[in-house]
């Protein structure tokens, strides 16, 4: 059946006698204490799998906050609004922060925020 169990029966028809055997799939399954025992290691790994997620989308979120700072800078209908020394301190803080956040790459959660 589905359960991989397969029930089988034989009559031996000259002497009428009968006998039962049931035949288990039970290699390459999982018992049960093992189920129980990844279900709770996937709990205990569940609040590090969350945190590492918030750092990924803080790193992702500062890097793309760079990138966007220093478009504005290069956007055309942005361009004319910036005095050459805004520019400059633009570009500079920009840079600046790529080489942190290149440079770090461990860096926690919080300083990405």
């Amino acid at each position: 059946d589905a359960n991989g169990i397969l029930n089988v029966s034989a009559l031996d028809q000259t002497t009428g006698k009968s006998n039962k055997i049931t035949i288990t799939n039970d290699k390459g399954r999982l018992s049960q204490e093992e189920i129980d025992r990844l279900v709770n290691e996937a709990e205990k790994f569940k609040a590090e799998d969350t945190a590492q997620a918030k750092k990924v989308e803080a790193k992702n979120g500062y890097e793309q906050y760079i990138y966007q700072v220093k478009r504005s800078v290069e956007d055309d209908k942005l361009k004319d609004k910036f005095t050459e020394d805004d520019k400059k301190a633009i570009e500079d803080a920009t840079k600046e922060h790529m080489q942190w956040y290149e440079g770090n790459p461990d860096a926690s959660t919080e300083q990405f925020d």
